[in-house]
């Protein structure tokens, strides 16, 4: 993938936010926001402030990336609807990433398996569990929805925790696990655009991105209208 490559990935998946404008793998910049507003409501401006900024517009840019799930489904929804209207709007082609996968590169080369924890409300978290190898990060069996103490009764070997799931079930998790379990401060218990960028431009490299149109949310649990249907 060549180091000239612009790309502007979305994080709206969670309360917490952020846009990054990459170039290669160098970051230009990113805007992070934790206001609990709803992304509807600053991402478009958060766009055109990262890009101005940069002295660049959309059709300056290689291609998109945003996160496309587990989440909120209405910031999923918000995120991928303007990644793919930009992508569109320029004929460019959309990466769609993993959550879990970019809220585990937050813990970069370490030893131990990863656990990427998101509380999805209803006393269940969405968790993937994720093994650095080689350099690589590589994913540990299927990410789910689940309630925290049966995923806790799977895990049997020393584990570091991440995510806002981490630090709403903390105390269970010491509980059940004791000094089993390790956590990374809280300032990096959300997922950021920054890491979601090094996995779209994974994607863009291994030519695996689809036109814009074709990308869809990964909710892993229905949603309350298909549950009522």
């Amino acid at each position: 993938m060549s180091q000239d490559f612009k790309l502007l990935t979305i994080q709206t998946a969670t309360p917490a936010g952020s846009v990054a404008l990459t170039h290669g793998e160098r970051l230009l910049g990113e805007l992070f926001l934790d206001n609990r507003q709803p992304a509807g409501s600053w991402l478009m401006g958060a766009v055109e402030q990262l890009l101005g900024s940069a002295g660049l517009v959309p059709s300056d840019l290689d291609g998109f990336g945003v996160t496309v799930g587990p989440g909120s489904f209405t910031g999923l929804r918000v995120g991928l609807a303007t990644a793919k209207g930009l992508a569109m709007a320029t004929g460019k082609r959309l990466a769609g990433v993993s959550t879990l996968e970019t809220l585990a590169l937050q813990a970069p080369h370490v030893n131990l398996p990863v656990c990427a924890v998101l509380d999805a409300r209803k006393k269940e978290v969405y968790a993937g569990c994720f093994q650095w190898q080689q350099g690589e990060l590589r994913q540990l069996g299927e990410e789910r929805v689940l309630p925290p103490e049966r995923l806790l009764s799977e895990l049997h070997e020393e584990t570091l925790f991440v995510g806002d799931g981490a630090l709403a079930y903390r105390t269970l998790i010491v509980r059940q696990l004791g000094s089993r379990a390790h956590f990374l401060p809280t300032v990096y218990a959300a997922p950021r655009a920054a890491h979601a960028a090094l996995l779209a431009l994974r994607q863009f490299a291994a030519g695996e991105t689809l036109p814009a149109a074709q990308v869809n949310p990964r909710y892993i649990r229905p949603s309350e209208a298909e549950l009522n249907s």
